[in-house]
């Protein structure tokens, strides 16, 4: 079982951070969370649109341009033409791809999808937003840029949830995280004691 009785409440307007090593059910779970995978047993209740970034250039249309993937990516969530017209220049500019919006996205560097993607996603303001390991490319300027406007959507009611494998991020992002472990819920609370005794784990294997 990739995710084995897990059963969790996130609240409303927080960024929650998920920590667990590589296989143990972080990116399942939030594919399940995000409606990509259901569940073979149990359900999932998500309240409003659904921003998920669960791999770097998934959901583009990777023939077609970034300009076009903005329009793409955008009706997934259920935004009208007229929206992301609007949205457009703010989202271009927030990811600093200049002239390669009208590139094919195929042509795109790792860091270049997930500027777009991030951009996107952030812009249209959803109700959900979903981020796996997505901050974990592309330079430190662009990541600290990032941050800055998660703090910011904290404020606008957003909901985040964070997987990273940096306990220093997840400290500095998020209000409260858990630790899954081979697919089973460990640990959850405060992100201070989390990160705390996910480092503690780590150190003991």
């Amino acid at each position: 079982k990739a995710v084995d009785e897990i059963s969790l409440t996130i609240p409303n307007g927080i960024v929650f951070g998920m920590l667990g090593t590589n296989g143990a059910g972080k990116s399942t779970l939030l594919k399940v969370i995000a409606g990509v995978l259901k569940p073979t047993y149990g359900s999932v209740d998500v309240k409003g649109v659904v921003a998920p970034m669960l791999e770097l250039g998934a959901g583009f249309a990777p023939n077609s341009s970034g300009k076009e993937n903005i329009f793409l990516y955008g009706a997934t969530m259920g935004f009208s033409r007229k929206f992301l017209q609007e949205k457009y220049d703010e989202i271009v500019e927030f990811s600093e791809l200049g002239s390669f919006i009208d590139a094919p996205v195929k042509s795109y560097s790792s860091g270049m999808r997930s500027r777009l993607g991030f951009s996107i996603a952030t812009s249209v303001k959803p109700d959900v937003l979903i981020l796996d390991e997505v901050l974990s490319v592309g330079d430190a300027a662009f990541r600290e840029k990032s941050e800055k406007r998660l703090e910011g959507m904290m404020g606008d009611g957003v909901t985040v949830l964070f997987v990273s494998h940096s306990t220093d991020r997840v400290k500095r992002l998020c209000n409260k995280g858990i630790i899954l472990t081979q697919g089973q819920l460990v640990a959850s609370g405060e992100v201070g004691n989390i990160c705390d005794l996910y480092t503690e784990m780590v150190r003991q294997k």
